[in-house]
């Protein structure tokens, strides 16, 4: 099974940027679609993006369509989550996930990591 850790979550004004890194060990992601999912408190947990494990084919929820990236690094068995143009709505727990086909359900992926904060202010 592969095994995720999330980070370089923190507090970021609005206009600003972060980039979040999801770890993989156990199994390369190489065979994996890595989806980004978000938490706001008092909401569903949503789908932000994903990234197919063998074309790198992309794909973006449309509040975030434009202002976030993925990309992934297959040597270093990671995944990223470039967020520009913050906005207080962005402030959530994010989340990578792994699972065999790209999905943009969130109950769809099978391995998740533990998530990490983002907060954005005004």
């Amino acid at each position: 099974q592969v095994q995720l850790v999330e980070s370089g979550g923190g507090l970021v004004q609005a206009g600003g940027s972060l980039r979040l890194s999801c770890a993989a060990s156990g199994r390369t992601i190489s065979g994996y679609a890595m989806g980004w999912l978000r938490q706001a408190p008092g909401k569903e947990r949503e789908f932000v993006g994903a990234i197919s494990g063998r074309s790198g084919n992309t794909y973006y929820a449309d509040s975030v369509k434009g202002r976030f990236a993925i990309s992934r690094d297959n040597a270093k068995n990671t995944v990223y989550l470039q967020m520009n143009s913050l906005t207080p709505e962005d402030t959530a727990v994010y989340y990578c996930a792994a699972n065999s086909v790209v999905s943009l359900k969130s109950s769809d992926y099978v391995h998740w990591g533990q998530g990490t904060q983002v907060t954005v202010s005004s």
